[in-house]
């Protein structure tokens, strides 16, 4: 980590929750000129061994994902009723920004570092093919950090 607390600094993903992610990604699709994508529900806590604030959470969310040219995507996430990172963004902010995410090697050096920065894991998963993290950096970045690391 040369050049600061994270690898790289190659954003690939902006993310925004929403309490409606079918209006919300129909006016994306409209201002960006595609077809909206359809919404596909993230895996059970059973497969994706999701955990909020330390604790495993029933927690999931309708996603659907916008590519905005070879590296970026713009993500759209519609929580369920369970508590997460996205739900307790959701209630406290309604449809707002909610990440920007990073793809990286080393998650758990990188967490530990933001962690000792005074920047805490919240949520943390696992999809296929890799794993997610989302830190509390809001009050220091303005917004919650999402480190991706495939596999």
């Amino acid at each position: 980590m040369a050049n600061g607390l994270l690898p790289n600094n190659i954003i690939t993903q902006v993310a925004i929750v929403t309490d409606d992610i079918v209006a919300l990604a129909a006016r994306w699709a409209a201002v960006l000129g595609v077809p909206a994508p359809e919404p596909h529900w993230t895996d059970t806590r059973e497969l994706a061994h999701t955990t909020y604030r330390g604790e495993p959470t029933e927690g999931r969310s309708l996603l659907a994902f916008f590519d905005l040219g070879p590296q970026v995507r713009l993500e759209l996430i519609q929580p369920d009723e369970h508590p997460s990172t996205w739900r307790e963004f959701l209630d406290r902010n309604g449809t707002a920004l909610h990440h920007i995410a990073f793809n990286l090697k080393g998650m758990d050096e990188v967490l530990a570092t933001l962690d000792g920065a005074g920047m805490p894991t919240v949520q943390r998963g696992d999809y296929t093919g890799g794993r997610y993290a989302y830190v509390d950096s809001e009050a220091a970045l303005g917004c919650i950090l999402e480190l991706l690391e495939n596999f």
